[in-house]
């Protein structure tokens, strides 16, 4: 039997029975359709994570008191480090053969008013003067912060585009002043949007020199220490070791002792990231798996009834010639369209899943998605028609011939 013939013939089997075939593609229909909107959301998100919420330059190494956190019993432990200073950054920068550049942030959040307009609640960052570069904020109207304002505390500050937004909504700014938390300082330049991650605003900022942050925001000494090797990406490694060594005699640390700080880095958001991601994963594969196998058993027990209803058909072929290998192919090929045919529909449902998604979520539909959910569709079908077809081949051609 040539290979256009069991087309025919497999097609016209299916065809018989439309809705009774619709009914069995609905699992594999289902588990396709999970695996690929799952796999495109996925993909998307690991995409905006690392274009939009790490935000964080590969060569940039962030030394601070906390660090990445995953569990309760790291944070317990965090809270006992000592707080890293200015002092610290000082000596960091004067000892560190290997840093092009070390900066310095605090953070917290403060109310900001203008006349008459107020923003309740505005992350208010301290600099140093260097982190503008090393960070690459791009400064959309005036300038960002010199040296000498740094050294000499000076009340100056550059807002984000909420900030504007919210207490310039129709004059120019530079040359206003503002009051943090009621001290008063001067607007010098105008952040560029930034726009939104998970929907958290990245323009709802203010930026000022840290020396200013520390005597009249945050008195506390608690900073992130910024490091910039001179190699770039390839000295990071090199680079985090020698200011760990530093930070370490700073505080007298025994050989054998934790370090007493954290560390962030792009690489290692990124590896937390994909432990997350990978987690959330396996656990859509596994339910969209389960799916596909009440598919696959579901085919199966299709084909059984095919076989059945379909004796005397078969004892009617094998009289006429046909091969119990031709038997075979065609019961084979009949499940593997079956399973295919529900594996397109998969795909496009996860496809237009994923779409819908992207208008609030990040998602991508790639090509080799497509490729996967229909060649998981497939092999399900064949896996599951392998052994009604071995039996439909096995029928004794007189006995087939005498089923009623």
């Amino acid at each position: 039997m040539t290979v256009s013939e069991l087309f025919r013939v497999s097609s016209s089997a299916l065809t018989r029975h439309k809705l009774r075939a619709f009914l069995t593609l609905l699992g594999v229909i289902i588990g396709v359709a999970t695996v690929v909107g799952v796999v495109s959301v996925i993909s998307g998100l690991n995409v905006y994570v690392k274009d939009k919420v790490i935000g964080l330059n590969p060569d940039i190494v962030i030394f601070t008191k906390y660090g990445i956190i995953t569990s309760r019993e790291e944070w317990l432990m965090a809270r006992k480090r000592p707080d890293l200073s200015l002092t610290d950054m000082e000596v960091v920068r004067r000892e560190c053969v290997q840093c092009a550049s070390v900066g310095a942030r605090g953070e917290r959040r403060r109310p900001v008013k203008y006349e008459e307009h107020v923003v309740p609640e505005v992350d208010v960052q301290g600099h140093t003067p260097n982190m503008g570069q090393a960070m690459n904020f791009d400064v959309n109207n005036g300038r960002y912060f010199t040296e000498t304002e740094y050294n000499n505390s000076a009340p100056v500050a550059v807002i984000g585009w909420d900030v504007q937004d919210e207490l310039f909504p129709s004059v120019d700014p530079i040359g206003k002043t503002v009051k943090i938390d009621g001290y008063p300082v001067k607007v010098i330049g105008t952040l560029a949007k930034q726009g939104s991650v998970l929907g958290q605003s990245q323009d709802n900022v203010i930026y000022i020199p840290l020396t200013l942050f520390h005597k009249h925001i945050a008195p506390d000494k608690d900073i992130g220490i910024f490091v910039k090797p001179v190699n770039g990406v390839a000295g990071v490694a090199s680079t985090t070791d020698e200011v760990r060594t530093i930070l370490r005699a700073i505080r007298k640390t025994k050989y054998a002792a934790d370090d007493p700080f954290g560390l962030v880095t792009a690489e290692l958001l990124q590896a937390l990231w994909n432990n997350i991601s990978a987690g959330l994963f396996l656990l859509m594969i596994l339910i969209s798996g389960i799916s596909l196998v009440v598919g696959a058993i579901v085919i199966a027990n299709i084909m059984f009834v095919s076989v059945v209803e379909r004796t005397k058909e078969i004892g009617v072929r094998r009289a006429l010639g046909a091969r119990r290998k031709d038997i075979r192919r065609q019961f084979l090929l009949e499940a593997a369209l079956l399973s295919s045919v529900g594996g397109v529909i998969g795909v496009l449902v996860g496809a237009l899943i994923a779409v819908a998604v992207k208008q609030v979520f990040p998602a991508q539909v790639k090509p080799s998605f497509i490729f996967l959910g229909v060649a998981v569709a497939t092999v399900a079908g064949v896996l599951a028609g392998w052994i009604p077809s071995n039996q439909a081949s096995k029928l004794p051609p007189v006995e087939a011939l005498r089923y009623e």
